[in-house]
């Protein structure tokens, strides 16, 4: 069984829609596939039709943006209720400050390369969680970077004079408002020191001890190294590991399948789901 549990599409910063993604996903030969586009769900029950059409199985999440002592935090939530109020209400203010962030590093931009923000939102579809890729394919679109990966390389660093923070909630409390949803949260690929600052082994302990549940291990920005100390970090706070694409269609050179999670695991994700279903007030 091969199982993919963190994919994008259109519904965030992915090229492909949620349908497109899942056929995609039966293309590349998976069995089970996760759809967790940043800060929404709204691209659960496309994706699910789809799945249910092509036979596969798929597993319902999101990415949360989170942030600690101004590093940028993603943890992974997976079968939670898409309409518990604290959460509903957490991704909605994460949505709101990813816009608002993005439409401040659109006018420190404009001067020097002439982007606009009606550049950025031609690359939005619907009602999507919007950020700094779809800023990164305007700039594609008009000729200031090759491509994505340029794009955040120079003009979309963090250390470059365009970027914006952003304000999103802290993780632990993404942890518990996660549990308190039903769902099962997991840290998503945080020891990445390519893409800049990680929280550290204690940060992690924190998060496990306010529930969560697993550490996405087997990821394509982490070096060997950084995958070794994190299987046995998890281990030492019995925590299950997870191995994942980070899928962005042609947003991003990842591909679906290209790093996978054990069925067992799967199994050890149901049942957390399921005993948190079945804790939470009737």
């Amino acid at each position: 069984m091969r199982i993919d549990l963190h994919t994008h599409s259109t519904a965030s910063d992915g090229t492909q829609s949620p349908a497109d993604v899942i056929a995609s996903a039966a293309q590349a030969g998976l069995d089970v596939v996760a759809l967790t586009d940043h800060d929404t769900s709204s691209g659960w029950a496309e994706a699910t039709a789809a799945a249910d059409r092509r036979g596969l199985r798929f597993v319902p999440g999101v990415e949360i943006s989170c942030l600690l002592r101004g590093v940028s935090v993603h943890l992974l939530s997976y079968f939670h209720d898409p309409e518990d109020p604290a959460l509903v209400r957490m991704l909605a203010e994460s949505r709101t400050s990813r816009e608002g962030r993005a439409r401040r590093m659109v006018d420190r931009l404009t001067p020097d390369t002439g982007l606009r923000w009606e550049d950025v939102q031609e690359h939005v579809h619907g009602p999507a969680t919007i950020g700094r890729p779809h800023i990164a394919d305007a700039l594609v679109a008009r000729g200031v970077v090759a491509d994505r990966d340029e794009a955040f390389a120079t003009l979309l660093s963090g250390r470059g004079k365009y970027f914006v923070p952003q304000t999103a909630p802290d993780p632990v409390e993404a942890v518990r408002a996660v549990r308190a949803a039903g769902g099962v949260p997991v840290i998503a690929h945080p020891a990445a020191s390519k893409r800049g600052s990680c929280i550290d082994d204690e940060d992690v302990a924190a998060m496990a001890e306010a529930g969560m549940a697993g550490l996405e291990v087997e990821h394509r920005d982490h070096s060997d190294a950084e995958r070794a100390h994190l299987r046995d970090l998890a281990t030492d706070l019995d925590l299950f590991v997870t191995g994942s694409s980070d899928y962005h269609g042609a947003g991003k050179r990842n591909l679906l399948g290209e790093n996978t999670t054990h069925p067992d695991t799967l199994a050890r994700i149901d049942e957390l789901a399921s005993a948190s279903r079945l804790a939470r007030p009737a």
